[in-house]
């Protein structure tokens, strides 16, 4: 059910829009831990699976001579050629689990919020396959929970903030179990013995109000409500604005307010 939203044209231009930005604390991490375990060696070949639109694929551009983004969804891939601001980044449609690489020919295998959605077991094998010695298999994303913080009206926002989760997560997909273990599950699956699992990496991010309504809009459990019920996850929306307007008060549309999120980490180096 997941993946047909993915699928799902309008739903990739709001994802595109409004999904948590790129953090730059996890593309730091993933870049200094593939120039450690490769020795210095020439960066020839990045893949970013399940790419989506290209979020985290551009910023791998300056590192590596060729960057393949690849995705089982044509819609989130013809967004990222749309989107392409680099001459040696590519896209193409292609399964997490059959990837269309040959044997060895790959230092970083990355996939940014998206091995949660994979066949695990087949995705990691299929990702060693293609590795060279040394290369580096990097799968990150955020705890589904976020926090805001703005002068003395935290408690509150963050009360509407929790009852907004209590609300999703009752359209949650059984996949997620991957989300809540921080990726214990997919650090356990990685068939590499050089591996790291780094969990409660904080990014702060200023939104807006819009921002972090469309944020909600950007969650697939939002969209699987929405699918099951248009009036009421339209509504559901409409009362969440209100109820966070009525907290901000005059300062509603100025307002930045720090968005807390958590990001989960799995490195691994095949030898």
């Amino acid at each position: 059910m997941v993946d047909r939203i993915f699928k799902k044209t309008a739903f990739s231009s709001v994802y595109q829009k409004y999904m948590i930005p790129v953090s730059n604390e996890i593309m730091k991490l993933v870049l200094c831990y593939v120039k450690e375990k490769t020795n210095g060696r020439p960066l020839e070949m990045a893949v970013d699976v399940g790419c989506g639109s290209g979020r985290y694929t551009l910023p791998l551009a300056p590192h590596f001579k060729k960057v393949l983004g690849i995705d089982h969804s044509e819609s989130q891939i013809n967004l990222a050629k749309q989107c392409n601001s680099a001459g040696n980044v590519s896209y193409m449609v292609a399964p997490a689990e059959k990837l269309p690489l040959e044997d060895a020919s790959v230092d970083l295998v990355t996939a940014a919020l998206a091995a949660h959605w994979f066949t695990v077991d087949k995705f990691t094998h299929e990702a060693v396959r293609v590795l060279k010695t040394r290369g580096c298999l990097a799968l990150h994303a955020t705890y589904p929970n976020t926090e805001l913080e703005y002068k003395d009206l935290s408690h509150d926002l963050n009360v509407v903030m929790s009852e907004m989760w209590d609300t999703l997560l009752r359209y949650n997909d059984d996949r997620a179990h991957h989300l809540f273990s921080q990726y214990q599950t997919i650090y356990q699956a990685v068939p590499l013995n050089n591996k790291d699992w780094i969990r409660n990496i904080p990014a702060n991010i200023q939104m807006s109000l819009p921002d972090i309504i469309g944020m909600i809009q950007s969650f697939y459990m939002y969209q699987l409500f929405r699918e099951k019920d248009v009036k009421g996850a339209e509504q559901f929306l409409i009362q969440t604005e209100k109820r966070f307007r009525e907290i901000l008060g005059e300062e509603a549309d100025s307002a930045r307010l720090k968005v807390h999120v958590k990001h989960c980490c799995v490195l691994a180096c095949k030898h």
